[in-house]
């Protein structure tokens, strides 16, 4: 039924989809279901190429397993954070959030380490407070830190009184993704005008790269302006709130 748990139905009918090379969209319409939901189900089981029926099935009552209490132990009440949220829902968001930065094209250990930053008020942890709420090693941790510091996604500030690294997001840390990108646009576009010079600006291949690299050049330019005239906004409106 629509909004309840997805059934070994469900998730056969999510393979025959996939096989069919269908949108999760169009999929979530065949089983009248929210289309984050089949967002969430693939990509928590494999991605669109490694998704199993079966598998997915199986992983399910793993993870309710681990959930469940022992017979004759009361379930616990959920936990409550310092803004009185129910953890359980905390932590349900920030999966799905993780997966919505996987659709992206964001790996998983980089989007579940935003999706922590984001989903955390302070908005900084240390490696091992990111470690242990992703239980996963030190090792992938600085590998995903590292990704998202050369992306301008996080940055790193040193906690003097524990002596140790925080790595934070920020109010600017969009304008300063949209800059970076903007860079690459840059880029590409010098590399696609190279490449036309190289090949003769008069020819199919040259007319094409010169025509890659004018768009780039110009949407990279958008980008700058837009990013710097909403920074902007956005800091006024911030600055009069508080």
């Amino acid at each position: 039924m629509p909004g309840g748990r997805l059934t070994q139905q469900d998730r056969r009918q999510i393979a025959v989809g996939l096989a069919e090379d269908l949108s999760y969209t169009e999929i979530a319409k065949r089983l009248d279901r929210p289309t984050s939901t089949i967002t969430r189900e693939v990509m928590r089981n494999g991605g669109p190429a490694g998704y199993r029926s079966d598998r997915a099935q199986k992983a399910t009552e793993r993870r309710a397993r681990r959930g469940r209490p022992p017979a004759g132990q009361p379930s616990p009440s959920p936990a409550a954070d310092r803004a009185g949220r129910d953890a359980g829902t905390v932590q349900d968001f920030a999966d799905r959030f993780t997966d919505l930065l996987v659709a992206t094209g964001i790996p998983r250990m980089m989007a579940g380490v935003l999706a922590c930053l984001y989903t955390c008020d302070s908005g900084s942890l240390t490696a091992a407070e990111l470690a242990q709420r992703l239980k996963v090693s030190p090792a992938s941790v600085s590998k995903a830190v590292g990704y998202l510091e050369e992306q301008e996604l996080i940055r790193r500030e040193r906690d003097p009184q524990a002596r140790r690294d925080r790595y934070v997001i920020d109010e600017d840390v969009w304008f300063r993704a949209m800059l970076a990108s903007a860079r690459m646009n840059a880029v590409l576009a010098e590399g696609a005008k190279d490449g036309a010079a190289a090949l003769g600006t008069g020819t199919p291949a040259g007319t094409r790269l010169t025509d890659m690299g004018r768009f780039l050049d110009r949407v990279g330019e958008d980008l700058v302006r837009s990013a710097e005239h909403w920074r902007t906004v956005f800091t006024a409106e911030r600055d009069a709130q508080r």
